[in-house]
């Protein structure tokens, strides 16, 4: 479920909706963890300020990115198919991609012993899992076999799907992003690791609201803010649907500006 009430586009944004053309550009699978942590009676959120030399530079994002290749873990849920709304193959690589994504950018690592699939890895900070994960940030180690090489298995029961969103027409680069919510496993911290950002911080959801973000990630955080405790969120997001994509519709205003309408 998404507000109705539509989203003010910022300048940047304005002037590529002003400029399209009428010819959308592809869209490619992506996805994004929200990361959370216990807070004194509530939660917060884990966010990072994107580069200014990057696109959508200043802006505050949620670690994620796009699938790739390689993104074909096993083993894995057979239910997320029908959880995701996407064909085995497809929904797969998106879980894969949230977990790798995860990594790269923050360090955390969803992933516990092949013998023990209720425990998860502690420290991954060390300077041989640095390596590991700038290996697979180069893309000269999958994550797969990584994991395989430490006898290990990626944790998907501890990603909760939360929402889905297609980038509107007229940007240049499209995603269809699912948005998955995660508890930081036990023992880990989150670095600021990937080069793509100049700034990280822990947020409540409440005091998120100065910062400037994406409609959808405006719309994610405001969607976390009735929940005190992270077991509401988990709970919730059996609840949600997160098959079922926001599609943005962009309205011109007469003022210059521009409107963003879910749908």
């Amino acid at each position: 479920m998404t507000d109705s009430t539509p989203f003010r586009l910022p300048p940047a944004l304005i002037k590529r909706a002003r400029e399209f053309d009428g010819k959308p550009a592809p869209v490619r699978d992506a996805a994004t963890v929200v990361l959370l942590r216990p807070s004194e009676q509530t939660f917060q959120l884990y966010v990072l300020r994107r580069a200014t030399t990057m696109a959508f530079g200043g802006l505050y994002a949620f670690p994620g990115g796009g699938v790739d290749p390689d993104d074909r873990p096993e083993p894995i849920r057979t239910d997320w198919p029908a959880r995701l709304g996407a064909p085995a193959d497809r929904a797969h690589a998106v879980v894969g991609a949230a977990v790798r994504e995860l990594f790269e950018e923050t360090g955390v690592l969803l992933a516990g012993p092949v013998e023990q699939p209720d425990r998860t890895i502690a420290d991954v900070g060390t300077d041989d899992w640095e390596a590991d994960r700038a290996a697979v940030l180069a893309r000269e180690l999958t994550l797969s076999d990584l994991l395989r090489r430490r006898g290990l298995r990626m944790r998907d029961d501890l990603l909760f799907p939360w929402a889905r969103w297609v980038t509107p027409e007229f940007e240049p680069k499209r995603y269809d992003t699912w948005f998955f919510v995660s508890l930081l496993p036990e023992g880990q911290l989150p670095r600021d690791v990937s080069g793509e950002s100049e700034d990280t911080t822990w947020i409540t959801a409440a005091d998120s609201a100065g910062l400037a973000m994406l409609p959808p990630t405006r719309s994610v955080i405001d969607s976390l803010t009735p929940y005190g405790e992270m077991a509401q969120v988990v709970a919730a997001a059996s609840r949600r649907d997160a098959a079922t994509p926001v599609t943005p519709r962009v309205e011109l205003t007469n003022d210059g500006g521009a409107l963003l309408h879910l749908q």
